[in-house]
């Protein structure tokens, strides 16, 4: 009487393990939501007037510090212009402010900083502004290109040329981001000493000093002409 009890007490203990186990699978399937609609392929920027979007720009130095480092450093505060139809990238046009005093040295002693924006190197109460306007801009490659343009530094004008490429562009996305958006990244080089900043260059044959040779790298987003049916908000 009593293997009959047992083998049903064990039938009865193994049906409810197997809907325990099985439960939690049931559940997440039940639970998985459905798969997003793909999102629609964006279409090409239009032709316009763009400028700056600010939070996703960046311009950064770099110097070789007593042969030691290659220091980075930073302006924090710039504006740009420009003029850009993507069929016709070379007719592009583009302008750059540089607020001299947005100089910036992450962690320095403020007596490095003094000097950098004092007389000896920027001088930033007699040249406020750094500037840079393009002139020409010839394609190198389907996206690459050479920017030629006047750069104003510390009271004096030199030609310069900014090896750019374009990172592509959307019209813009409704709801979402309803401007048309576009991409550069940009990369230059340029020695102080041509623009009457010659304070600490070191002595020829030697690292003693801040370099004469400055790198500097541009990333930059613009915006520019709404979409022709803008919903609220943006990115």
């Amino acid at each position: 009487m009593t293997a009959p009890a047992a083998t049903a007490s064990q039938s009865h203990a193994a049906t409810i393990l197997a809907l325990l186990l099985s439960a939690p699978i049931m559940m997440a399937h039940g639970a998985e939501p459905a798969a997003p609609p793909p999102m629609p392929a964006p279409s090409m920027p239009p032709a316009g007037e763009y400028h700056l979007e600010k939070s996703h720009a960046s311009l950064v130095m770099r110097v070789n510090h007593l042969g030691f480092s290659t220091y980075t450093t930073r302006f924090s505060r710039f504006d740009s212009e420009l003029t850009f139809d993507p069929t016709q990238i070379a007719a592009s046009k583009v302008s750059t402010t540089i607020d001299a005093d947005s100089f910036e040295m992450d962690g320095a002693p403020s007596m490095c900083l003094d000097i950098m924006k004092g007389e000896q190197m920027l001088d930033t109460k007699n040249f406020p502004k750094i500037l840079f306007t393009s002139e020409r801009v010839r394609m190198t490659g389907a996206r690459s290109m050479e920017i030629t343009g006047a750069f104003t530094l510390h009271g004096v004008t030199r030609p310069m040329v900014l090896k750019g490429t374009y990172n592509g562009g959307y019209a813009g996305m409704p709801k979402m981001d309803p401007q048309a958006r576009i991409g550069f990244s940009a990369h230059g080089q340029f020695k102080r000493s041509d623009f009457g900043i010659k304070f600490g260059v070191p002595a020829p044959g030697t690292t003693m000093g801040v370099g004469d040779s400055v790198d500097f790298s541009i990333e930059a987003e613009f915006v520019g002409p709404p979409l022709a049916e803008a919903g609220s908000g943006t990115h």
